[in-house]
């Protein structure tokens, strides 16, 4: 066994933790950021979409991919809607590695292949190259992601997911726009497409517990896409995982934080996440270094940040999860007018009243 001290301890090098450990070793902490994977960033399991916003972030070698125009939404009648939809199609796998490398850059230690073993307020085991380290830190960071085992040990009850399942396929012909599917075919989630320059990711998205097979449905997709002319049929890749959509959870504890997907930073109808994950990443390693620094209500401050920033959308978002969760293989499931109210891309998910599809 061998011993470490350091301020801050951070658990996940995705956009959310290693941003959070940038921005508390700018500040001048004492930083280990540790991740279980041997190479930060893969598997991929995303869509790789993120909103304008986040530019300054993708300008990372090999990260923009390419730039998105609108989203097309198809809707189980088959009629199509066309909406603005401006956004970034990245490398994931690159774009976590660069957020990594400016952490390091920072000052942050970062260890891979470590697996976070337990916690008992100042204290940590990690064991890693067959050691387990002893990791003495006067705060946590949970970014360890839906099924974050910083957020379990620190008391915290499992999340509810959708799980997804994705292929990269060869795209016939240039495409600007991604693709949505709302269908019954997806309980709780919908299908895509998100064009990557000569590639696309291709998925669908489900409550497990209303579909337990994506294998087929996302085969059905693939070959309905092939049929349109719009992707070849080649797999090149496949992954797929757990998106979590029960909203945001307790963020503090007395000298711990839950930052991106494990504070229930996703959005539950859409599933993104990335966005949300380097800005909470970065206020909550703020808040870290102010912390230290002597400023008590730091960690509180960023919990009410969080709530003041995500809390309403997230709230409308499992509004319209729940109020759909009853017309789920129906025949309401088959109606335009419900899905609309359950999609972004339409005013009746903004303005429609629950009662519209609770009916």
């Amino acid at each position: 066994m061998t011993e470490t001290v350091c301020d801050v301890l951070v658990v996940g090098a995705g956009p959310a933790g290693a941003s959070a450990a940038r921005q508390a070793a700018q500040a001048g902490a004492s930083v280990l950021c540790v991740d279980r994977r041997h190479r930060v960033g893969e598997p991929v399991q995303c869509a790789e979409f993120v909103p304008l916003p986040m530019l300054p972030y993708t300008r990372g070698r090999g990260v923009l991919q390419q730039a998105i125009r609108g989203m097309h939404t198809l809707l189980p009648s088959g009629q199509g809607h066309q909406s603005p939809f401006p956004g970034l199609m990245i490398d994931r796998g690159a774009f976590d590695r660069a957020l990594a490398a400016r952490a390091v850059e920072a000052g942050a230690a970062l260890w891979t292949g470590a697996h976070f073993q337990s916690w008992d307020g100042t204290c940590a085991g990690i064991w890693r190259d067959g050691t387990l380290h002893r990791i003495r830190s006067r705060l946590l960071i949970g970014a360890d992601g839906p099924h974050s085992d910083a957020a379990r040990l620190l008391g915290a009850p499992p999340q509810p997911c959708v799980q997804t399942r994705q292929y990269t396929v060869p795209l016939a012909k240039d495409y600007p726009d991604t693709d949505i599917f709302l269908a019954d075919d997806y309980p709780g989630g919908y299908g895509w497409l998100f064009p990557k320059g000569r590639v696309a990711n291709l998925g669908v998205g489900a409550d497990r517990a209303l579909a337990r097979d994506l294998k087929a449905p996302l085969a059905a997709l693939h070959q309905s896409m092939l049929d349109r002319g719009i992707v070849r049929s080649e797999i090149l890749a496949r992954t797929g995982g757990a998106i979590p959509v029960g909203g945001l959870r307790k963020l503090v504890w007395r000298n711990a934080v839950l930052v991106g997907d494990a504070a229930g930073l996703t959005h539950p109808i859409t599933g993104a996440g990335i966005a949300a994950a380097v800005l909470s990443g970065e206020c909550a390693g703020n808040a870290t270094a102010d912390w230290l620094g002597g400023r008590t209500n730091a960690l509180a401050d960023y919990a009410e940040e969080m709530h003041e920033q995500f809390g309403p959308s997230l709230a409308r978002a499992l509004s319209r999860r729940a109020a759909l969760k009853s017309i789920w293989h129906t025949p309401r499931a088959r109606e335009d007018s419900v899905m609309r109210s359950g999609w972004i891309a339409f005013d009746d998910y903004f303005k429609a009243p629950l009662a519209a599809v609770d009916a």
